[in-house]
């Protein structure tokens, strides 16, 4: 790292959401920040990233977490939250809870961004327009984000389990679903703008990732999803590590991917900030 680069005032952001009161399965989710950020710190590897930056006691910008509350509440909350780190010029990896988070903390990037797209890693499209009643469940926000028009595409790699109701609602906003079956490595995503990120644990394989709530076996390896990150040719402007569920993770391996990802975001994103 030059000493240009360097620099005492932090360039990201990390902030944690509480919630998994969206959960259509099990909670815990609400469990995990604290145990990433744990990880994260872990004497059991180093705050070097593969692309050779090193993440420094003044890389992050630490925003605690947010015990968000119940409903419309819980929206405004994550909104304001993470409207507030971006007009101070910093990029936020957001600590999950369930993927319910990603609905309003796309809402407050879509106000700064206007061309945003989004890499989305999952086993599940989560575009439901609602499930089992529940409009905000962690099995709709993308059908939120992309009824609003928050972003100008969606990209969704490592899917499995995508049934007739969500291939309508693909071909309805036009994602572009790479399935588990597509994909091959070294697959390459073009992006013209800016890029939110957006990781769903479950969809890694669970022999990577297995403490997660939805279990669904024939995914991505730890290796592979690295891989997808670091092919993003474009600025990534945030992200979110959700769906983790340490109520699953009784050896605390999942926590760990947890803390690799955190690591290889911030270094991405740090490429270009």
């Amino acid at each position: 790292m030059t000493a240009a680069e360097r620099t005492d005032e932090p360039r990201l952001a990390l902030v944690g959401f509480r919630s998994d009161e969206n959960s259509s399965f099990l909670r815990g989710a609400a469990e995990a920040p604290p145990l990433i950020r744990s990880a994260l710190a872990s004497d059991s590897s180093n705050a070097w990233c593969e692309n050779g930056r090193e993440l420094t006691g003044s890389t992050f910008h630490d925003a605690g977490d947010f015990a968000a509350p119940p409903g419309a509440t819980m929206l405004a909350t994550i909104e304001a939250a993470i409207g507030a780190l971006l007009d101070r010029g910093l990029r936020p990896i957001s600590l999950g809870g369930d993927h319910a988070i990603t609905y309003p903390i796309l809402r407050a990037f879509a106000k700064r961004h206007p061309r945003l797209s989004i890499l989305h890693v999952d086993a599940h499209p989560d575009l439901y327009d609602e499930f089992q009643g529940n409009r905000l469940s962690h099995a709709c926000p993308f059908a939120r984000i992309m009824e609003e028009g928050l972003v100008q595409r969606l990209v969704q790699v490592g899917l499995r389990t995508i049934n007739g109701h969500q291939r309508a609602q693909i071909a309805r906003f036009g994602v572009e679903a790479i399935e588990m079956k597509q994909f091959r490595d070294g697959i390459d995503v073009a992006f013209d703008g800016p890029v939110y990120v957006s990781i769903d644990l479950d969809g890694l394989d669970p022999a990577f990732a297995p403490g997660v709530s939805h279990r669904e076996p024939g995914g991505l390896s730890t290796r592979q999803t690295l891989d997808v990150i670091a092919g993003v040719r474009a600025p990534v402007v945030g992200a979110d590590v959700v769906e983790f569920n340490p109520r699953m993770d009784p050896t605390g391996m999942t926590a760990m991917v947890c803390a690799k990802l955190v690591k290889e975001l911030a270094g991405k994103m740090l490429e270009t900030t």
